[in-house]
């Protein structure tokens, strides 16, 4: 091939080479823009997350998201911009991620529900609640499960959407609770003194708060007793060994008192018929 044959080729393809050249390097310096336009917002997003101490692994998820997104906002143009069909692209993307969602309804639906628990924070570790149909000590919350550990130390993984579909009780969200002690008395006992009893025993013991004041008050006159209520409140730490020491002490008290404290009960009468 001579040099004016080369020289003719250039001419003939040399403008289409330039404008390829020129559009490639437009697209490139679209996604590297994009690229730090990305990668700088998600540093915004990462920075206010953690200064309202929301969950590292949300805050990791939300910045990993943010950052596809505005990424693909720029990649997408910046292909187009580069000679490069990318609505077959789109669709197929569309059509992948549908095909996936459909196949993944549970896992994506543990998945909202995990987010939401991070983010609204019903419980935290460490809480003893009544979530998903189960009782125990939040051991770990993540994006599809938490786990639970139970007072005889079982360890219990409950979907996140089971957990949100139902109500969930928090004893540990409050610095205190209070002990609801229903004690039941025989009808021919002394109210007044079973009251001074119950009274002088929530006083004695160093647990109760002073604020709210303790509620001792007769609640029901039942089949077979005089139900009467005692109400103190302790710190939320203090539930348990207060509950328990004072039924203890309780029953206690009343035997020493001579308060009777009635079991249920039923007459039997026989009729004799002459024959």
């Amino acid at each position: 091939m001579d040099s004016k044959a080369i020289q003719e080729l250039i001419a003939q393809y040399a403008p289409d080479a330039a404008a390829i050249g020129l559009r490639a390097a437009t697209a490139l310096t679209m996604l590297l823009v994009g690229y730090w336009i990305a990668k700088f917002a998600s540093g915004l997003v990462r920075t206010a997350m953690a200064k309202r101490s929301i969950d590292a692994t949300l805050t990791n998820f939300i910045v990993k998201l943010v950052f596809c997104i505005l990424f693909a906002l720029v990649a997408i143009p910046a292909l187009g911009h580069a000679g490069i069909q990318t609505a077959s692209v789109i669709a197929a993307l569309g059509a992948a991620g549908l095909a996936v969602g459909l196949a993944l309804q549970g896992s994506l639906a543990n998945f909202a529900a995990g987010v939401l628990l991070i983010a609204f924070r019903p419980c935290r570790v460490g809480d003893w609640v009544d979530a998903g149909g189960c009782s125990g000590t939040v051991e770990s919350i993540s994006l599809f499960s938490t786990i639970l550990l139970t007072g005889d130390y079982k360890r219990i993984v409950i979907p996140n959407s089971q957990i949100m579909s139902g109500p969930i009780t928090n004893y540990s969200m409050k610095p205190r609770r209070r002990v609801d002690l229903l004690v039941g008395i025989s009808y021919d006992a002394d109210i007044k003194l079973a009251k001074e009893i119950l009274e002088r025993l929530v006083n004695e013991d160093e647990r109760v708060l002073k604020d709210p004041a303790p509620r001792i008050a007769v609640a029901a006159l039942g089949a077979s007793s005089v139900d009467l209520i005692c109400r103190p409140w302790v710190k939320t730490d203090d539930y348990w060994p207060t509950y328990w020491d004072l039924t203890e002490r309780i029953k206690l008290a009343f035997d020493e008192a001579g308060v009777g404290i009635p079991y249920p009960q039923m007459d039997v009468h026989f009729h004799k018929t002459e024959q």
